[in-house]
C-alpha cells in the first residue's frame, strides 16, 4: 500500500497566481477534514483553498472540493492525481492567491494538478508491505551462505547478533516464507533454526526497516 510517510509542500506560479500545495498523511475522514480546516485558517486571506483526500486500504473514501473555483477544475483534478499515483490515506490542500489574470478551465486544471504533483514530490512516499519477522540462528560456517541467500531473495537484514552462534534478524515479505526456509535449510545442510515473529506491516525507508 503506497502512502505518504511525511507530508510536504510545493508551490507553482501561473500568470501571477500562486498555487501552494500542502500534503499530509491522514487516517480518517475526520482527520482529513480537520487538516483542511487548519489550512483554511492558516491561509485565510487566499482566494481559494481547494482540497482532495483518499482514505482506506482500497481507497474506499475519496472527497474533493473546488472551494469556489469553476466546477471540476480544482478538487477533481487534484483527486485524479492521488488516485493515479495509487496513494492511500492522504490529503492535499492547494491554496490559490489570485494574480489578476483568469486561467480558463484548462489552465486551472493543469495548475491544480501540477501543484499537487509538486507537493507530492516534496513529500516522503513509501510502500507499506505485509511481512513477518524472522530470526535465523546458525553457526559461523553458515553465515556467509545465509547472507548470500538473503541478498539473492532481496530480503532485508534488520540486525545481526554474534555470540557463540549467529542470530540474523530479518523481515520476510508475505508469501516468501516457504522458499526462504527451504533454501536456508538446504544451503546450511540443516544447520539453521528458525524463530518466527508476528505478522506486521513494514516499509524500507533510507535502507532501514520501519515497522508499523
Amino acid at each position: 500500500m503506497k502512502v505518504v510517510y511525511q507530508g510536504g509542500e510545493g508551490e507553482i506560479v501561473e500568470k501571477k497566481s500562486r498555487f501552494i500545495a500542502t500534503v499530509r498523511p491522514v487516517e480518517s475522514e475526520e482527520e482529513a477534514t480537520a487538516f483542511i480546516n487548519e489550512m483554511k485558517k492558516k491561509y485565510w486571506d487566499a482566494r481559494h483553498n481547494c482540497s482532495a483526500f483518499v482514505i482506506g486500504s482500497n481507497q474506499e473514501i475519496s472527497r474533493c472540493s473546488d472551494d469556489g473555483e469553476p466546477s471540476q477544475t480544482a478538487g477533481r483534478p487534484m483527486l485524479d492525481v492521488l488516485l493515479r499515483e495509487e496513494l492511500h490515506n492522504v490529503a492535499v490542500v492547494v491554496t490559490r492567491y489570485f494574480g489578476g489574470t483568469l486561467l480558463g478551465t484548462g489552465g486551472l486544471v493543469r495548475a491544480y494538478q501540477k501543484s499537487t504533483q509538486e507537493g507530492l514530490a516534496n513529500s516522503v512516499i513509501i510502500d507499506k508491505l505485509p511481512g513477518r519477522q524472522l530470526t535465523i540462528q546458525t553457526d559461523y560456517n553458515g553465515l556467509g551462505k545465509i547472507q548470500y541467500i538473503l541478498a539473492k531473495q532481496d530480503i532485508t537484514i534488520i540486525d545481526t547478533e554474534y555470540t557463540d552462534a549467529v542470530d540474523i534478524h530479518v523481515m520476510v515479505p508475505s508469501g516468501a516464507e516457504k522458499k526462504l526456509t527451504e533454501e536456508v535449510t538446504e544451503g546450511t545442510g540443516g544447520n539453521a533454526r528458525f524463530s518466527w515473529g508476528k505478522d506486521v506491516e513494514y516499509a524500507l525507508i533510507e535502507k532501514k526497516i520501519k515497522i508499523f
